[in-house]
């Protein structure tokens, strides 16, 4: 389609599927045939240069502290695993089309314009635009997509069962589970894990690494539920070896997590006899027919899709990016220059619109930096309101008269369990010493912080020595594609990618900060104040400091 007005240039615009290679003789013959004095194409900087062979940027460490940046690269790597898939089942490089396009223009001496949006910019207005139950979802989605139901729900009951545990060991009594109980739990756990280990070792002579790693885990689970559990042998070592706390602790989560996992499997293997959350029928990539991805009414229904799936997203992954591009076609149209713009099929209808309508194109400053949210800062208060009930603790303690001693052995306590657990997880996740400590160091300020995050402050120190690049998306996509090497080693290659490292120790940092602060209100401050009557007396002195402010501020004024 050409759009021009008297005295400008003009617009062509040729709409194309990324992974086909129809589409790439469609851009060089166009090109070709049109010779215009502009190529434009669907890229931005980063991508182009991606394309020609260049090296991506390293990830700044300062970025990481800014927030959302694993995030991000969470979502990129996603779009880009996609999109790898399709172009290796129809053997097309993806950006093919794109690259066609500029290497036809350097051929016929014709410039290039790159007219996309920072794709960074693109995916930090594409998170931030979903609210939160679009967010979720889409993790939902494209979970049940490519996973059994019954998988999903064993690892949504582990996450359940960890905050479950804690309950389990503050009133488990009332439904009948007793101190031993958990002893037992607790044993078999352990028992289990060193004979799961030691099979696992043993297997690994003989059988391959899945086999040998589901030979471990099943007579590991075996002997602690037989041996550990049922007949209670190293119940003494155990306990002796974790103490009465230890022992409470572990027996506990465990409770909790094999609670929440069963419940799991069971809600997962219900949803997968009645249909739902299976992948539908005819989405799979290998039953699509390539005359008709490239066909530009398809493609845009498979865009009106993912717009009913999440309108705010598709905001700004479609309509701002048609209008940002269309802002870029206008001026070089107004330069009087001509163009051939080769853009995704899915975007030429949005495109071509504005380019009859260039009044009709929102201004090109909202289209840019960091969208705003809408909405009340729910998060921001809920942070400052945790902030201040941990403030407020301490403060109407000491107004009770609780002694200087007992507040920091509670402060030191609550210092302790969450560096432990920060710096552990980090540690257990592949972190540097000197990175795990730093995230424990601030686990316990960044704890009465939502705000702030302690893997954060780990990514940070971990990109002073080792840096990362986005390149490594690539190198993932690689590992997930090959279907034949064992989960086991697939997950080591995973942690041998610097990108992926990199998120694992954040959020395993993050995570350990977030199970000890549970932990500490759940086990451990009911321990160090059993003497002023546990939880119970603790909010009784509570009430006492907020009587004794009150008089003070009384008598104050008065």
């Amino acid at each position: 389609m050409n759009d021009s007005s008297p005295g400008e240039g003009h617009v062509h615009v040729v709409g194309t599927a990324h992974v086909s290679a129809d589409s790439v003789r469609e851009v060089e013959e166009t090109v070709k045939s049109e010779r215009p004095d502009v190529v434009a194409v669907e890229l931005d900087e980063g991508r182009y240069r991606q394309l020609k062979g260049g090296t991506p940027d390293d990830i700044e460490a300062r970025d990481l502290l800014r927030g959302n940046t694993v995030f991000q690269f969470i979502a990129y790597w996603m779009l880009s695993y996609v999109q790898s898939r399709m172009g290796d089942k129809f053997d097309v490089k993806p950006g093919a089309d794109m690259l066609a396009a500029v290497e036809t223009a350097e051929e016929e001496g014709l410039d290039v314009a790159l007219v996309d949006r920072d794709i960074q910019t693109t995916i930090q207005r594409f998170w931030r635009r979903m609210g939160t139950l679009e967010k979720m979802r889409m993790a939902g989605d494209l979970a049940f997509g490519v996973a059994d139901a019954r998988g999903v729900g064993a690892i949504a009951g582990i996450a359940v069962g960890v905050f479950l545990g804690p309950l389990v060991g503050l009133y488990g009594d009332v439904v009948g589970i007793s101190d031993l109980f958990l002893t037992r739990a607790a044993t078999g756990a352990v028992v289990g894990a060193a004979a799961a280990y030691l099979l696992y070792t043993l297997a690994s002579f003989s059988l391959s690494g899945d086999d040998a790693l589901l030979a471990g885990l099943g007579g590991g689970a075996a002997v602690g539920l037989i041996g550990g559990f049922g007949l209670g042998y190293g119940t003494g070592l155990v306990t002796s070896i974790l103490g009465g706390l230890g022992t409470t602790i572990v027996g506990s989560l465990v409770v909790g997590i094999l609670a929440g996992v069963a419940v799991g499997v069971a809600v997962g293997t219900v949803l997968n006899a009645v249909g739902l959350f299976t992948p539908a029928e005819g989405t799979d990539v290998e039953e699509f027919d390539m005359a008709d991805l490239t066909d530009g009414d398809v493609v845009s229904a498979m865009m009106e899709e993912f717009r009913r799936f999440s309108p705010g997203g598709a905001e700004a992954l479609i309509d701002e990016r048609d209008a940002y591009i269309a802002h870029q076609l206008v001026a070089l149209r107004q330069s009087g220059r001509s163009v051939v713009a080769v853009v995704g099929a899915g975007h030429k209808a949005g495109i071509e619109g504005y380019l009859e309508n260039p009044q009709t194109l929102p201004p090109m400053e909202s289209l840019v930096g960091v969208a705003e949210k809408d909405g009340f800062p729910w998060g921001k208060i809920v942070g400052f309101g945790i902030t201040a009930v941990f403030v407020a603790f301490f403060v109407l303690l000491a107004m009770a008269g609780v002694g200087n001693q007992r507040l920091l052995t509670i402060f030191g306590a609550w210092f302790l369990i969450n560096g432990i657990f920060a710096a552990g997880l980090a540690k257990l996740a592949g972190a540097r010493w000197t990175s795990a400590l730093v995230g424990g160091a601030v686990a316990w300020m960044t704890s009465i912080n939502p705000l702030l995050a302690p893997g954060w402050f780990t990514g940070y120190v971990e990109l002073r020595h080792t840096p990362v690049n986005v390149g490594d998306i690539g190198k993932l996509n690689e590992i997930l594609s090959d279907e034949e090497t064992p989960i086991a080693d697939l997950v080591g290659q995973m942690f041998d990618v610097p990108l992926f490292k990199l998120i694992m120790v954040v959020a395993m940092t993050n995570i350990g900060s977030i199970i000890a602060s549970f932990l500490f209100v759940t086990y451990v401050l009911p321990v160090i104040a059993a003497d002023l009557g546990g939880i119970t007396g603790v909010t009784n002195l509570m009430l006492e400091g907020a009587a004794n402010s009150a008089d003070l501020i009384w008598r104050t004024l008065a």
